[in-house]
């Protein structure tokens, strides 16, 4: 199996709902997608997947597409099945660039399972096939929330990410409203770096037996600050954005510094680079969330692959896709009342239909 074809494809796809967040100064409208497509001898077609945005990965579209394009003069030289190599020598060609490796990471994965005609979450461990996913309540008014979340819960969701991170006050009022309304569902709190260390500890005080987890309480380079959270928060903080890849996920493993780590496919490089940090994760005793950035289907689809694979992963946040206009992949796994169950197409198990 040689590779004879590389493409780069940018889609820029719009947002449903704008998206706020604590982190950034104004509302995500849109996100650029960059798909990968690597064509064999044999005329196979394997896919993969990034997203750009600088509030989201820190790089431009421009730069992650470049690197992408740059990497696609050397993969033709990569043989598929040895993927270890293959992907060394793309994280060197993407000079630090998580996101753009995360793109060809996808796609050698994709080729390994079309390779063996197996699906991708066998090929990784087969733990399971099926996960319960959470659906976000984004940062609405109190009223508008409890609307939200009452709404999702009637699409069959039984766990809502709700975000925050503006306002610890309003966040308390907004679960605790939510929680009054609907009292068996599962409830997390998203604060997106948005709190001080003494406001994210009396969220967690104020909001104890509601929440299930409160999720990167403080900014993300504040590991100190995280620290004291998860010390004296009653209930499990999660590390998200402070975990960028194994090395960031080893850090916060060694010290303690959360109860568990929240991983994304995308901002750590791939599937590999995003086991690994789980690996790390299983062996300090902490459990791991697979989640996701704004993101095509087919990027989900790895992160399930993941999520499936592994009985470390206690949690599943991966909708993602479900706030996109024109997402060209589609996906190969069903979502049904709130569960994400596996395809057992070989590879990601999605296709993408670009005109």
């Amino acid at each position: 199996m040689q590779i004879t074809k590389a493409e780069v494809i940018p889609v820029e796809l719009k947002l449903q709902n704008p998206v706020r967040m604590a982190s950034i100064s104004s509302d995500i409208q849109s996100v650029t997608a960059i798909f990968i497509r690597l064509e064999t001898q044999k005329g196979q077609s394997a896919w993969g997947c990034t997203v750009a945005h600088p509030d989201l990965t820190g790089f431009t579209p421009e730069e992650i597409i470049q690197t992408c394009r740059d990497c696609a003069e050397v993969v033709k030289d990569l043989h598929p099945t040895n993927i270890e190599f293959s992907l060394a020598e793309l994280e060197r060609c993407s000079k630090g660039q998580r996101p753009a490796l995360c793109a060809y990471d996808l796609a050698f994965h994709d080729l390994l399972g079309l390779a063996s005609g197996l699906p991708l979450y066998r090929l990784l461990g087969g733990f399971r096939d099926r996960i319960q996913t959470s659906i976000t309540v984004p940062v609405l008014p109190v009223k508008e929330s409890v609307e939200c979340a009452e709404e999702n819960t009637k699409n069959g969701f039984r766990m809502l990410k709700i975000k925050g991170g503006l306002d610890p006050d309003d966040d308390v009022h907004r679960v605790r409203a939510i929680h009054r309304a609907l009292p068996n569902i599962i409830l997390r709190l998203d604060a997106d770096g948005g709190y001080t260390v003494e406001g994210a500890i009396e969220v967690a005080r104020a909001l104890d037996g509601l929440l299930e987890m409160l999720e990167q309480p403080t900014p993300a380079d504040d590991m100190e600050g995280l620290l004291q959270v998860t010390r004296n928060s009653p209930i499990p903080v999660l590390a998200d954005q402070s975990v960028t890849g194994p090395d960031t996920a080893l850090y916060v493993a060694a010290n303690h510094i959360s109860s568990g780590l929240s991983i994304k496919v995308a901002t750590c490089g791939g599937i590999r680079c995003a086991s690994e940090a789980n690996t790390i994760a299983r062996a300090a005793g902490m459990f791991t969330m697979i989640s996701c950035l704004i993101e095509p289907a087919l990027l989900v689809s790895a992160g399930l692959s993941l999520a499936l694979s592994s009985p470390n992963v206690r949690y599943g946040d991966l909708d993602g896709h479900l706030n996109l206009t024109g997402d060209p992949s589609l996906p190969g796994f069903v979502l049904q009342d709130g569960w994400l169950i596996a395809s057992e197409v070989p590879g990601l198990g999605g296709n993408v239909q670009l005109g």
